[in-house]
């Protein structure tokens, strides 16, 4: 397990991580400690914990935003693998049509070659 010591708020946390993830928790410490300083600089000291639950919230918001807009797309790309599929199939219909319209004209031009060989 792998440490770090990241900075929220000018306070120094050691925490532990997976090897190779150190960078990745470094900069999400960093992004936090940016919504931190926000609502400090936006309501002053009000509280280590205060501020820590607000920033909190704040991420939580963005992230359920996130989601939303997530289940949106994939909802969307729901519908238009449907529509793919749709179309496809009236693809595959339009071409056993035709080849069922081919097949017919064959046919019919082997029973005039037929009537014309006869004659």
């Amino acid at each position: 397990m792998a440490q770090v010591t990241v900075n929220i708020d000018g306070k120094a946390y050691r925490m532990a991580c997976e090897e190779g993830q150190e960078a990745h928790l470094t900069e999400l410490a960093n992004k936090f400690d940016r919504y931190v300083g926000h609502l400090k600089g936006e309501f002053g000291e009000i509280g280590d914990l205060r501020l820590t639950v607000m920033a909190g919230i704040l991420v939580m918001d963005e992230l359920s935003e996130a989601q939303r807009k997530l289940d949106g797309l994939e909802s969307e790309v729901g519908s238009l693998k449907k529509t793919r599929d749709t179309a496809l199939a009236r693809v595959d219909d339009a071409d056993a049509s035709l080849a069922d319209t081919i097949s017919n004209i064959a046919d019919k031009v082997e029973r005039i070659a037929e009537k014309l060989e006869k004659a």
